[in-house]
């Protein structure tokens, strides 16, 4: 089934792609109260999710496989985010990671082309790519978004070559792309998230755990309503809160029992991210404060207590 959309013309109108899941499904809570109303949302999935809300126009289809369809659902919009991808530990094919930017430039261009054939529109569809930090791979030192990509396991190359992909094609097709590199996010990360009991963690020689560019869940759904309004944004753009968060400090600020081993070669001690960049493209009723371990497990422990 596939719902019709509409609303207000000067209001944003959006396309998200992959919006069934952990991510969307903040977007589909918190949106609705964050954007002007009368804002055309339009949620894309290969298939609806089972806490729909009545009113939320639905576009079911397979991006990779229904192009056609995966244009008319992009016609007429401000901004396709692309949150569809594959993850680790999930299956599926990490370059269907590529793929899928490919698709949504691709369907950015068509509408654009619809569009300028419409006298009475101005729209112009670009595309906001859901990155990761993992881009960056092991690096010290605070991360902007000119430091060299080095990512250091499959995942991070497959994101890397995501974004060159990308921002190739869209300078192509006359596109504006945009990558956000996205930090971890509190409650949808592996530690918080995929904490069970007997969980380890590794300790390096200096007894800290790994230290991570956060985010709450609270605050990524502002952040993204705050960029998808915004229509002047860089190719690249570091997504978290200003700070790194010691892992261990998460799950203790949680009350989360874990345990210690011996951090591996392999193991990254820290990744941060340089926010300066994000913070000056905010407005000021959106302020991004320094990640704090308490108010990211508040915020994800409101979200689960409404779930």
């Amino acid at each position: 089934m596939e719902a019709e959309s509409g609303g207000d013309p000067t209001a944003p109108a959006i396309l998200v792609l992959g919006a069934a899941g952990r991510i969307g499904g903040l977007l589909r809570r918190d949106w609705p109260t964050l954007l002007p109303a009368g804002s055309d949302l339009r949620w894309q999935a290969r298939r609806r999710p089972d806490d729909y809300a009545a009113g939320e126009a639905w576009h079911i289809l397979a991006p990779l496989e229904d192009p056609a369809t995966l244009a008319r659902a992009a016609e007429g919009v401000d901004t396709i985010l692309c949150l569809a991808g594959v993850t680790p530990g999930h299956g599926g094919d990490l370059d269907d990671n590529v793929r899928l930017a490919e698709a949504a430039i691709k369907a950015a261009q068509a509408s654009n082309q619809a569009s300028s054939q419409n006298p009475a529109s101005d729209r112009k569809t670009r595309v906001l790519l859901a990155s990761s930090a993992a881009v960056y791979g092991n690096q010290p030192g605070t991360l902007p978004e000119e430091a060299p990509l080095h990512p250091a396991n499959p995942y991070g190359a497959a994101k890397a070559e995501m974004e060159a992909q990308a921002l190739r094609l869209g300078t192509e097709a006359g596109v504006a792309v945009t990558a956000l590199r996205i930090g971890n996010i509190a409650g949808l990360d592996a530690i918080l998230g995929g904490w069970r009991p007997g969980f380890q963690l590794d300790r390096f020689a200096d007894g800290t755990t790994p230290r991570r560019s956060y985010i709450g869940v609270r605050m990524l759904a502002q952040v993204l309503a705050a960029l998808v309004q915004h229509r002047g944004l860089p190719e690249v753009l570091n997504l978290a809160q200003p700070g790194p968060v010691a892992m261990g400090d998460l799950l203790r600020a949680a009350g989360l029992d874990f345990s210690l081993r011996p951090a591996p070669d392999s193991a990254i001690p820290e990744v941060a991210l340089e926010v300066t960049r994000l913070a000056g493209l905010l407005p000021p009723d959106v302020p991004l404060p320094p990640a704090d371990p308490a108010q990211l497990v508040a915020e994800w422990a409101a979200l689960r207590d409404e779930s």
